[in-house]
C-alpha cells in the first residue's frame, strides 16, 4: 500500500546532531582497553511515515474503492478473489441497477446508467487470481450547481471536517463524501455474493424495514422464505405491499417540499458457514458494524435483540441449544442474532442500520462561510429526499464482504489441516434451517 511522508524532520530521539555524535565516538575510543574497541556509526534520521489509509476494506478479500462524485468516474480493485470462479460484467451490474440514482420518482433524478466494465482479474469469463479492476464513468455532472456550496458549508454534511482534515475538498458533488463511492463497493461486494452463494448456499437479504414514522412490524417478514423479488416488487424496497404503500407516501410528501427523511435497513444473512469471526477484537458483528457504519449517511447499528434485549432477564433473552434432526446443535430462538463470541453459529444473521435524513435539502439554513461568516444557504443539486431505497444493495455488498473475507480467514487458519468432525463441519455444507422462535 501507498504511504507518504508526513514531515522530513527525524524523529524525537534520532536527531543527534553529527557533531555530539562524533564527540561520543571520541569519548569511548579514549575509555577503551587495547583489547577492546568500540564502533559507534552515525545512523540516517529517520522519518515518520503512515499508511495511506480510508479506502481499502479487508485482509483477504480485500477491496480498494476510487472515484469521486463528479470526476471522470469511480470504481474498485478487488485482490484475493479465488481463481477460475465464473464472472461476467453481468453479475455485477444487477446490483449496480439496484443501486444507480435516477431510477424512481424517489431517488434523486440524476441520470447515471452506472455501467461497469472490468478492466483486468477476468479471462474468458473465469476470474485469474489476480486483482480484478471494475470502472464505472460519471456521464451526468453538473458542476455548477455546485457553487455555493463552494463558498457555504451544508449543514451536517461532510463539506465542514474534509475541510478540517485535509485543508482542501472537492466541491462538486462532495467528492469521497458522496454516495457514489459505494459503486465500488457494491461492485465487489457482487463478487463477494456470488462467490458465497456457489460455495455454500450463502445468502444475503437487505430490505427497507422503516421509513421516518413508517414502521414495518418485526414479525410481518419470514426471514427463511424472503427472496429478491418481495424486496424488488416496490420502489422502497419494503417486501410488505401494504407498508410500502405508507412509506412510499411518507417520502412524496416531504419530496415535494425540498425536504428529506431517513429510515432504518434491515439486512439478514442464510445459511452462513459457522465458525466466521473471531474472539477479541475482531467479532464477526463487530467486522460487520464497521461494514455498514462506513456508508454514507449511517447513524446507528443494531445486532441481534440490539438494544430491545436490555428489557429482557438473562432466562428471557438466553438462547437455549438442541441437537436437531440431522445431529447438528442449534438454538430455539435467535436473539443472538447468529453469533455468539463474537464467531458464527449457523443460524439467521440479522441486523438493522439506521440512516439519518439526506443532509443537502432544498430548504434555507442558517451556516457560515469558508472565511467563517454566518450566511444563508438553499442548497442546489440534485440528491435523495430518503437514502434508504439505494441504500439496501449497499448494506448488501457491506455485509458480503465481510462474510466473504472471514470466510477466507476461517478456512486459512482452522482448515487447512482435516477439521474436527466431532465439533466442527465443512464450511460449504449447506444449511437447513427449520421455522424457529425470534420472540
Amino acid at each position: 500500500m501507498a504511504s507518504s511522508s508526513l514531515s522530513s524532520k527525524p524523529f524525537l530521539g534520532s536527531a543527534l546532531s553529527t557533531e555530539r555524535l562524533s564527540g561520543l565516538c571520541s569519548d569511548l575510543r579514549n575509555l577503551s582497553s587495547p583489547s577492546l574497541h568500540f564502533s559507534v556509526r552515525p545512523r540516517p534520521a529517520k522519518k515518520l511515515q503512515v499508511q495511506a489509509a480510508g479506502s481499502t476494506f479487508g485482509n483477504y478479500f480485500r477491496v480498494t474503492t476510487y472515484g469521486e462524485s463528479h470526476g471522470g468516474g469511480v470504481g474498485c480493485v478487488i485482490d484475493g478473489v479465488p481463481p477460475r470462479r465464473p464472472l461476467s460484467e453481468a453479475d455485477l451490474q444487477a446490483d449496480l441497477d439496484r443501486r444507480r440514482p435516477g431510477q424512481s420518482r424517489i431517488t434523486t433524478p440524476r441520470k447515471e446508467t452506472d455501467t461497469c466494465k472490468i478492466l483486468s482479474g477476468v479471462q474468458g469469463g473465469l476470474t485469474t487470481g489476480t486483482p480484478i479492476h471494475v470502472f464505472v464513468p460519471n456521464t451526468d455532472q453538473r458542476g455548477g450547481d455546485y457553487d455555493e456550496m463552494s463558498i457555504a458549508y451544508r449543514p451536517s454534511h461532510a463539506d465542514l471536517t474534509y475541510d478540517m482534515k485535509y485543508g482542501i475538498r472537492s466541491v462538486q458533488g462532495g467528492g469521497r463524501s458522496s454516495a457514489r463511492e459505494t459503486i465500488g463497493r457494491v461492485a465487489a461486494g457482487a463478487v463477494a455474493k456470488k462467490i458465497l452463494k456457489d460455495f455454500s448456499g450463502t445468502e444475503v437479504f437487505a430490505y427497507v424495514s422503516q421509513v421516518h414514522k413508517v414502521v414495518l412490524p418485526e414479525d410481518s417478514v419470514d426471514h427463511y422464505t424472503l427472496a429478491l423479488d418481495q424486496i424488488e416488487s416496490n420502489i422502497v424496497r419494503c417486501p410488505d405491499p401494504e407498508y410500502a404503500e405508507k412509506m412510499i407516501a411518507a417520502i412524496d410528501a416531504v419530496r415535494v417540499r425540498g425536504e428529506s427523511i431517513g429510515g432504518v435497513v434491515t439486512c439478514i444473512v442464510r445459511n452462513c458457514p459457522r465458525g466466521l469471526g473471531s474472539p477479541v477484537f475482531d467479532k464477526l458483528e463487530a467486522e460487520l458494524a464497521k461494514a455498514c457504519m462506513s456508508l454514507p449517511a449511517t447513524k446507528g447499528f443494531e445486532f441481534g435483540s440490539g438494544f430491545a434485549g436490555i428489557f429482557l432477564t438473562g432466562s428471557e433473552h438466553n438462547d437455549e441449544f438442541y441437537v436437531d434432526e440431522q445431529g447438528r446443535v442449534r438454538t430455539r430462538t435467535n436473539r443472538s442474532g447468529g453469533t455468539q463470541g463474537g464467531i458464527s453459529n449457523g443460524e439467521i444473521i440479522n441486523m438493522r442500520i439506521a440512516f439519518k435524513p439526506t443532509a443537502t435539502i432544498a430548504r434555507k439554513q442558517n451556516t457560515v462561510t469558508r472565511d467563517k461568516k454566518e450566511t444563508e444557504l438553499i442548497a442546489r443539486g440534485r440528491h435523495d429526499p430518503c437514502v434508504v431505497p439505494r441504500a439496501v444493495p449497499m448494506v448488501e455488498a457491506g455485509v458480503a464482504l465481510v462474510l466473504m473475507d472471514q470466510l477466507m480467514a476461517q478456512y486459512a487458519q482452522c482448515h487447512i489441516f482435516p477439521y474436527n468432525p466431532d465439533v466442527q463441519e465443512p464450511l460449504n455444507e449447506v444449511n437447513s434451517l427449520p421455522t424457529m422462535s425470534l420472540s
